[in-house]
């Protein structure tokens, strides 16, 4: 939250954006989250996976994680990650 994208310096991640340490993902790498329902930048954390952002047109898929307890419906998290899924094909999935 606050920062820009490492490759992409046009992208500012105005929420947490992060990986899930130990769970591999489409691209090989750590499954990428997003952070919602928390206006602080954080190190770490420990929330609920409410949705999954399937990219049709990438190799990976994106977590959408909360507060437990917390609700946020499909066009909510499209609102708060179009700053990045903007450039993809999506579906969200609820979980």
């Amino acid at each position: 939250m606050g920062t820009f994208h490492p490759e992409h310096p046009d992208i500012f991640y105005e929420i947490n954006y992060g990986y899930i340490s130990g769970i591999p993902a489409g691209d090989g790498e750590e499954q990428d989250a997003y952070i919602i329902g928390v206006e602080v930048p954080l190190d770490s954390f420990t929330g609920e996976v409410i949705a999954v952002i399937h990219r049709k047109n990438d190799v990976e898929d994106k977590w959408v994680v909360s507060p437990p307890g917390s609700h946020f419906d499909r066009e909510e998290i499209q609102k708060l990650t179009h700053f990045q899924e903007k450039y993809f094909d999506t579906e969200i999935e609820m979980l």
